[in-house]
């Protein structure tokens, strides 16, 4: 093993700690999914962090002292392509759902969202078809397939199709889901984002036009009505953030110069005592 790369906020908490304690011999290289950079991501024993954002890369700069680089979002190439799967989808919502629009409701894979059947109940009520992604929630799951004119799907392998057959993802964390969705050419609308580095996350894409952060009822419906039509809003929606996939291979690059150097120390020491974290694994905070 040359270098281990946490890609989720607690292995990153766990690799610094290993790292600054002597218990890990090879560099650790955090790469961040999230615009956010939030106390979860940040522990100092890291050997270096890789970032969506300029912003997101100052930000961990100043909070650990390790050295952060602006990579952009990676995703899988299947993302960044059409969808073969997309037309058959599309035509399944149209003929099961006729004249709705189909908008994804992103639970992340634990099925977790805040007030899913209400907002799914207002989307219907608008006229679009809320296909709620409830990963392993099968209570969620069943529970939502008695709303009227919404369908409720588990686990799925086939998310570039059902994005390729959506108008707009309405997600609430602002991590992997929304990133895919970008690359994909789906517009994004945060509702009712999860407390934590997930709101952050959520604020982070909208200040950079990558997103809407809809506050209320009245204002998500309202993006998505912008957002789902044809017309140049989309369209610009839509380049930016297709945007930030220029560079695909950079991030696959600095992990290579880790695994080579070994490490990547800017005081030219590696121990940092203690736990070392910014914020341990507790915090929720913004």
């Amino acid at each position: 093993m040359d270098v281990v790369v946490p890609v989720f906020h607690l292995a990153a908490q766990l690799t610094g700690h290993l790292r600054a304690n002597g218990l890990l011999a090879v560099p650790s290289v955090v790469y961040m999914i999230e615009f956010g950079a939030h106390r979860h991501w940040l522990h100092p024993g890291n050997d270096r962090f890789l970032c969506s954002t300029e912003q997101a890369a100052l930000e961990v700069r100043r909070a650990t002292g390790r050295p952060a680089d602006v990579t952009g979002p990676v995703v899988a190439p299947r993302f960044t392509a059409p969808a073969p799967t997309a037309a058959g989808r599309s035509r399944r919502f149209a003929r099961e759902h006729p004249g709705r629009t189909p908008v994804l409701m992103s639970a992340g894979a634990w099925g977790v969202a805040s007030r899913p059947h209400a907002t799914a109940r207002l989307l219907a009520r608008g006229g679009y078809l809320p296909v709620v992604l409830c990963g392993h929630n099968e209570r969620m799951r069943a529970s939502l397939a008695h709303v009227p004119h919404t369908l409720a799907l588990g686990w799925q392998d086939d998310m570039p199709g059902l994005m390729g057959a959506a108008r707009a993802l309405i997600d609430n964390a602002g991590g992997l889901t929304a990133v895919q969705a970008l690359a994909a050419g789906l517009p994004v609308v945060s509702y009712r984002p999860l407390p934590g580095h997930f709101a952050q996350g959520a604020r982070r894409m909208a200040g950079l036009g990558l997103s809407d952060l809809a506050p209320n009822d009245a204002a998500l419906l309202a993006a998505l009505s912008r957002l789902t039509r044809p017309g140049t809003e989309r369209d610009l929606r839509i380049a930016g953030g297709r945007q930030l996939f220029h560079d695909k291979d950079e991030p696959l690059t600095r992990l290579l110069a880790a695994a080579a150097t070994g490490t990547h120390d800017t005081d030219g020491e590696r121990g940092t005592g203690g736990s070392g974290g910014t914020g341990g694994t507790g915090g929720t905070g913004g």
